[in-house]
């Protein structure tokens, strides 16, 4: 019985051991630049919108309660057109789209929680009048 007993102390003492062993050192930061590459055919469609709203100052700070800062685009007329025609086959593979206010909506996420970071395109009840809101997750810097 002798040799059980020391063996269960051996073991608990080496995961005690375990628990406690420093942490290794930080690495430092890499600060080479973001390997990028040719932007796909919907970046196209994000281009359109972002450029869209920021002529018609259509973008209002939000934020999540929980630290994140978020500017959210808003734009309409054909570059929402597209996006929100693009993201049908998407929203639906993925089951993203969703109805609120007789309006259908389509996203490029699904919603786990609620809206914040997520883009999408909503349309009226007959497909027209396309409106998109696109998340950018600005940061700190964003209140200074």
């Amino acid at each position: 019985m002798k040799p059980v007993i020391t063996l269960v102390l051996v073991s608990a003492l080496a995961c005690a051991a375990c628990a406690t062993a420093p942490n290794a050192p930080p690495t430092p930061p890499n600060y080479s630049a973001v390997p990028t590459q040719a932007p796909p055919p919907n970046a196209r469609l994000y281009a359109a919108c972002l450029q869209q709203a920021a002529a018609a100052d259509t973008y209002r700070r939000a934020d999540n309660g929980d630290g994140a800062e978020y500017i959210l685009f808003t734009c309409t007329g054909a570059p929402a057109a597209a996006f929100a025609a693009a993201l049908i086959p998407w929203s639906e593979r993925i089951g993203s789209t969703f109805r609120r206010d007789g309006r259908t909506f389509r996203s490029t996420a699904k919603v786990e929680a609620d809206l914040f970071g997520v883009d999408s395109c909503s349309t009226d009840a007959t497909g027209g009048d396309a409106i998109c809101i696109l998340s950018f997750n600005a940061g700190d810097f964003l209140d200074q």
